[in-house]
Order: C-alpha cells, then structure tokens, then sequence
C-alpha cells in the first residue's frame, strides 16, 4: 500500500533484529523475539542481516521456516554471512538462491502511514579493493537503486534505511577501512532527510549521529540473538516513531538498562573486544573466549 503521509499523529512502532545466525543462533532468544511480535504486534519487523551463519542450506531452511511464521510485516537485508561461502558458483552467479522461500521479504520496502523503510544493500559477491570481503561496499548501483525509492515516495513520507553494514567507512582509532563508499552515502542520505539508517553487523547496539556536510545522520544498530555474542547479551530494538522524533530501546532477556547496552563511538569488528581502545558496553558481557565461526 502507498504510505499516508497525511498520518503523523499515530506512533508506529518497529522491531530491529539482526544477525540472527541460524547455525549458531541463540534458541532462547530467538523464541523471545517471536513471542514478542506475536504478542505485541509491531507495526513491522525489519532484519538487517547475517540469518545464517554460513550459508548453508539447513542455515537456511531454519531461518526461513522462522521469518514465515513472525506475524507482521518483515524485510529481510542480505548480511555477508548469507552469501554462500563454500558454492563459489552460487555465490557469484546466483546468490539469493537459497532466500527464494522468502524472496517476497527480501530487499522489501515496507510502506507503513507516513512511514517508508528503504532498503540499501552493502554486501557483495565480491571486493576487488580488499580480502576478506566480510564488511561493507555501497556500490553505486546500490545507492542509485535506494535513492531513486527514495524520490519517488509521495513529499512528506518519512524514511528510514534498512542496511545491514554500518555506513562509517574509517574507523577512527587506526583508519582502518570499514564500508567503502559510506561517507559519501551518509551525505547524500543526510541531503535526503533520512531519519535514521538501521544496521546490524557488529553485535552491541549503537545509536549515534553522525556529522556531514549535508547535515546530521542517525545511525541505529542492533545487537545479535546468537550465541556470537560481542559484548552484551543477545537483544533487538524497539523503536518508536511519533512525528519526527525517533526512540529506541534495546530489548535484552537479562533486563540490562539501554545505556549500559550499547557501545559508543565508531562501530567495530563484531569480535569480542580484545585489544585497549575498543568499544565495550558499560554491561561488559563479553565473552571469555572468542565464539565459534563453524
């Protein structure tokens, strides 16, 4: 359906998970996250990424079976993690194959009244600038393709961009790169007047805005319901959308306050912290040994 941009009034509420990682997805909390929709019935649902862990067909029977039966609207972006890892010809000649039981979901544009999530995709098949081809690239076709969404909405639908890689491309303590083409694609969001950009990736929440020279930029990520735990608890966003105001919380099984769930600064690597200078969340649950990556 069109967005009614007319309707501002009513607040809309939306459900932000990620990095689910079906093959070492947490069972406990990936139940808590259905009943909740079940029960409390979001608006929507987006999921920025990484479904499975590594692409593997029972991967992504699993995840699917799970996102057909959440009861509300869903889009689904592509995390690196769900391209195929080990079927070098899916992965470059046909690598949504595996997300056809779910195809209508993904990459979807959920129009809710006054309200449009946009997706922006930020994996590739490959990246001739770098190896491993684990973080992000905003190719230009990429960005042409959510920009024209973008602009052809009806004037004064409020949007927000549903990625599943953080669009920081350096990060700030050693300049390492991070998602290639991000600052420009900050900024030309930024002149779109996008409210926010939703990602996942790292596996800590984060909520932080950035500055560009085309204005402010929100930036929300949330943490992971696997067992590849950074370091805080498995968790999902909650975000509520009254007018142009923005309010999020991040929903965790252990009851752990919002602030002390979320790191600051610049996202990171979504290993545990091991080195001084990384961001921790004030909760600190990270993880004695790194988790497994099988």
């Amino acid at each position: 359906m069109n967005p009614e941009v007319s309707d501002h009034s009513r607040p809309l509420r939306l459900f932000h998970l990620s990095d689910v990682h079906f093959g070492l997805e947490d069972p406990a909390a990936i139940a808590w996250a259905e009943q909740a929709i079940a029960r409390e019935k979001p608006d929507a649902v987006a999921i920025t990424g990484d479904l499975t862990m590594r692409a593997r067909h029972h991967e992504f029977d699993a995840a699917c079976a799970w996102i057909k039966g959440l009861k509300a609207p869903v889009t689904v972006e592509i995390g690196n993690h769900d391209i195929p890892y080990f079927n070098l010809y899916q992965r470059f000649f046909d690598p949504y194959r595996r997300f056809r039981a779910i195809e209508r979901q993904v990459e979807a544009q959920l129009d809710l009244p006054g309200l449009a999530i946009v997706p922006l995709r930020t994996t590739t098949r490959a990246q001739w600038q770098r190896f491993p081809w684990s973080n992000g690239w905003v190719t230009d076709a990429a960005l042409r393709e959510t920009l024209a969404a973008i602009d052809a909405l009806p004037q004064g639908t409020r949007v927000l961009v549903a990625a599943h890689h953080p669009l920081l491309e350096r990060r700030a303590r050693d300049n390492k790169l991070l998602t290639i083409n991000g600052s420009r694609t900050m900024e030309i969001l930024a002149g779109r007047k996008v409210m926010a950009v939703l990602s996942g990736h790292i596996h800590d929440a984060f909520d932080i805005t950035e500055q560009t020279p085309s204005g402010p930029l929100r930036m929300i990520g949330a943490g992971t319901l696997s067992r590849r735990i950074r370091s805080t608890p498995p968790s999902f966003n909650e975000i509520t959308i009254t007018g142009e105001e923005i309010h999020v919380v991040a929903r965790n099984l252990e009851h752990v306050p919002t602030a002390a769930m979320r790191i600051d600064g610049g996202p990171e690597i979504n290993l545990p912290p091991r080195q001084p200078g990384e961001p921790v969340a004030p909760v600190g649950a990270v993880p004695p040994v790194d988790p497994p990556v099988h």
